[in-house]
């Protein structure tokens, strides 16, 4: 009887013992993507959304994106409307918008799409801001963004 209950007790240990996880080796989501192994078709059309977009800031007029250019939820949240209330602020804050450079592009290795990181200048120096434009493996927007510039990029 006692080695009965012995040899299930040594069962039952072996039973829960816990196994070791295989450890993967992961790629990281986001890649710094030399400026030069981007085509220069896909560089000059998130330069030209982008700047479209911030030029609403000084002119009040925004030429809304095409299915062609933008996904659906882009152009659905990319509003006249919207745009004026933010640049209202940024003409407030920053003066008039200049230009955007291109500093950083990233690449998504989950799902193949691009961030453009710009500098964005405008009239007032002080004014440190960045615009991201994310193009998608089918060279459409899938997202604009407007923030603070900060020098290393965080995970989206």
């Amino acid at each position: 009887m006692r080695k009965i209950i012995a040899l299930c007790c040594v069962l039952l240990i072996i039973g829960c013992k816990t196994k070791k996880k295989v450890v993967e080796e992961k790629r990281p989501t986001l890649e710094i993507v030399s400026t030069e192994e981007v085509s220069q078709t896909l560089k000059n059309k998130a330069y030209s959304l982008g700047k479209r977009v911030l030029m609403t800031c000084n002119t009040s007029r925004f030429k809304p994106f095409t299915s062609e250019e933008a996904t659906t939820s882009v152009i659905k949240n990319t509003t006249q409307e919207k745009l004026t209330r933010v640049c209202h602020k940024f003409r407030v804050k920053y003066g008039n918008f200049k230009d955007i450079y291109l500093t950083e592009v990233l690449k998504n290795n989950i799902d193949d799409s691009y961030v453009f990181r710009y500098k964005a200048k405008y009239e007032r120096d002080f004014a440190k801001k960045e615009l991201r434009v994310t193009l998608d493996k089918n060279n459409k927007v899938s997202a604009i963004k407007s923030s603070d510039w900060v020098d290393k990029i965080n995970e989206l």
